[in-house]
C-alpha cells in the first residue's frame, strides 16, 4: 500500500506542476461491494484526506439541475365564439333565379345585288310554256300525214298541213293540242285526237364570268348552278352568291336576281357578274 501511495503522490505532484491538477471528484466507488470503511476516493489518495463513505445516488434523476423559476402550468384560454348575425332574407327570385333563354340571332340579310342591277320577284317555275326554238312531236291519231315533228319558228308559230300556222308561243303542250284540234274539227276531221310532246327544248344562254360563255342545249331540271357547270365553271373574278336571270314571262321580259339553286327554263339567259372585292 505504501508503494501505491507513493506513486499516487508522484502523479499528483506531476499534474500540479503541469497546471492540470484534477478537480475533486464527488464520488468513486469500487466494483467490489466488500470494500467498506473509510473513503477510498482519488481525493483521499492524492491529498491524504479521509472520510466516511457516501454511496452514489440511486438514480440519474438526482443529477438534473433545478429549474429557475419552476414551470407553472397555465390553462389554455377558452374564447367564446363571436356572435353571428342572421342572414338577411332574400327574395325568391334571387334565391332561385329563373332561366331566361337568350334571344335568337337575327336572320342573315340577303346579299345585295351587284351595282347596276335591281331585284325582281322570283316566281315559281310553274308549267312550261312554248316559245321559239322548241321542237315538238305532234301526233294526230289516225292521220299519218299530220303526225310529224314541228319546230316553233321565230314568230312563235308552227306550220302544219291542212290547217296552216298555229300559234305556239306562250302556250303549254295541252293548250297547243287544243288549238290544233279546234282547227282540224273546223271542216277537216270530225273527232280529232291530238297529242303534243316536247322533242327538244330551246337552248339557254349564259354570259359573264364563266369559262365558256355561249349557247347550250337545255337539260331537264336544270338549275343556275348546273348551267355554270356546263359553261366550264366560274372564273376567279366571278360573283358566286347571286346570278342574274333574264326570262320572258307572258311576252314580257323580266330580270331577276336569283341564287345558284334557282331552277332555269329553256330560253333563259344567265348572267354571271363580276365581284367588286
Amino acid at each position: 500500500m505504501r508503494v501505491v501511495r507513493f506513486f499516487s503522490l508522484l502523479l499528483g505532484l506531476a499534474l500540479t506542476a503541469a497546471g492540470c491538477a484534477p478537480q475533486p471528484v464527488a464520488y468513486m466507488s469500487y466494483p467490489s461491494p466488500a470494500v467498506t470503511g473509510p473513503s477510498h476516493g482519488i481525493d483521499s489518495v492524492v491529498y491524504g484526506t479521509g472520510g466516511p463513505y457516501v454511496p452514489p445516488p440511486a438514480t440519474a434523476a438526482a443529477y438534473r439541475p433545478p429549474q429557475y423559476p419552476p414551470p407553472v402550468a397555465v390553462a389554455p384560454a377558452v374564447m367564446a365564439p363571436a356572435p353571428v348575425a342572421p342572414a338577411p332574407l332574400m327574395p325568391a327570385a334571387m334565391v332561385a333565379p329563373r332561366y331566361v333563354p337568350a334571344a335568337p340571332p337575327p336572320p342573315l340579310a340577303a346579299a345585295p345585288p351587284p351595282a347596276g342591277f335591281a331585284f325582281a320577284p322570283v316566281t315559281s317555275p310553274g308549267e312550261y310554256t312554248l316559245d321559239s326554238g322548241d321542237r315538238l312531236r305532234i301526233v294526230v291519231f289516225g292521220q299519218e300525214g299530220l303526225t310529224n315533228a314541228y319546230a316553233v319558228d321565230a314568230s312563235g308559230f308552227i306550220d302544219m298541213p291542212l290547217i296552216g300556222p298555229v300559234l305556239a308561243r306562250g302556250a303549254t303542250t295541252e293548250e297547243l293540242a287544243g288549238r290544233i284540234s279546234a282547227k282540224l274539227r273546223d271542216g277537216f276531221i270530225r273527232e280529232p285526237h291530238v297529242a303534243v310532246e316536247i322533242e327538244a327544248y330551246r337552248p339557254f344562254f349564259i354570259l359573264g364570268e364563266v369559262t365558256y360563255p355561249g349557247q347550250y342545249p337545255y337539260v331537264a331540271n336544270m338549275t343556275a348552278e348546273t348551267a355554270v357547270a356546263i359553261a366550264g365553271g366560274f372564273t376567279p373574278r366571278a360573283f358566286r352568291r347571286n346570278l342574274i336571270v333574264n326570262r320572258t314571262i307572258n311576252g314580257h321580259a323580266m330580270r331577276m336576281t336569283v341564287p345558284v339553286t334557282f331552277p332555269l327554263r329553256p330560253g333563259d339567259t344567265v348572267n354571271v357578274t363580276e365581284r367588286w372585292f
